[in-house]
């Protein structure tokens, strides 16, 4: 089962690779990643997507909250929650009607054009996981010249909140 876990972490050197070590010691994969300061410079806020069984998300849980750095820990799967991703495409689109066929799924998706050349628009979008790659598909696959996704965004629901 996916599960997008939340991780507030000392922003230090080291502290990433920390993490990342953690999962590859034990041959578990980050499927996305994002990391950024937050409000308190001293603190980084960690979003990762991983797969795994009950059990196995229970070990990565635990081998998190063991490592120093990790201050709090939240599987925003376990509860109501919101995913973001950002994505950026340019999109080749030589004649009229491929720019007129491409803004009309840009609107449709509600997404944004952000840059303009004479063949090619460059498109900014949020969404979750699904939206993007529904966006994606629908454009003609040799129009993309480019895909840059940012990865999985949480944040829980309500009023539950990862804080310190």
């Amino acid at each position: 089962m996916r599960h997008t876990i939340s991780i507030l972490i000392e922003n230090e050197a080291g502290a990433l690779s920390r993490v990342a070590g953690l999962f590859s010691a034990r041959g578990y994969n980050i499927e996305s990643l994002t990391v950024a300061p937050t409000e308190d410079l001293s603190v980084s806020r960690m979003t990762l997507v991983t797969r795994g069984s009950e059990a196995v998300i229970e070990q990565i849980t635990k081998q998190l909250n063991k490592l120093i750095e990790v201050i709090k820990l939240n599987d925003l799967t376990v509860g109501k929650h919101i995913e973001r991703e950002l994505m950026m495409a340019k999109i080749h689109v030589p004649t009229s009607k491929d720019k007129e066929e491409v803004k009309r799924l840009i609107d449709i998706f509600r997404g944004r054009i952000i840059d303009v050349d004479d063949a090619n628009y460059t498109v900014e979008m949020t969404g979750t996981g699904d939206k993007l790659d529904a966006f994606i598909h629908a454009i003609n696959s040799r129009q993309i010249v480019e895909v840059v996704r940012s990865g999985v965004l949480g944040i829980a629901r309500g009023g539950k909140h990862l804080s310190l």
